[in-house]
């Protein structure tokens, strides 16, 4: 019962990681392209939400395979919906500027 209660803790983190690593991709992303230096932007925050995630990772996991594999569970769920999410704002912003 106590594994299970891990698990559920590693896909919550991988959540919640992804969502601070796509939604920090996303804010680059658009910080970047405003700014005179965007390599810096783009290098500089790859390193960060690198960093970030994977010392999660080494704390999360505590080298149990299922913990690793929960983890990732959780951050590819959170790439999902982020990006189901961006891409309706997107694509409502599109529409209003349309019409």
């Amino acid at each position: 019962m106590n594994e299970i209660a891990y698990l559920c803790v590693a896909t919550a983190a991988g959540l919640a990681l992804g969502a601070l690593f796509f939604g920090g991709l996303w804010w680059t992303t658009k910080k970047g392209m405003r700014s005179d230096q965007p390599a810096l932007w783009f290098v500089g925050s790859l390193i960060a939400r690198t960093s970030v995630v994977l010392v999660c990772l080494y704390y999360v996991s505590d080298d149990d395979w299922q913990r690793i594999f929960a983890y990732l569970v959780g951050f590819i769920i959170a790439r999902l919906i982020l990006l189901r999410l961006f891409s309706f704002a997107s694509f409502s912003q599109e529409t209003q500027h349309g019409s």
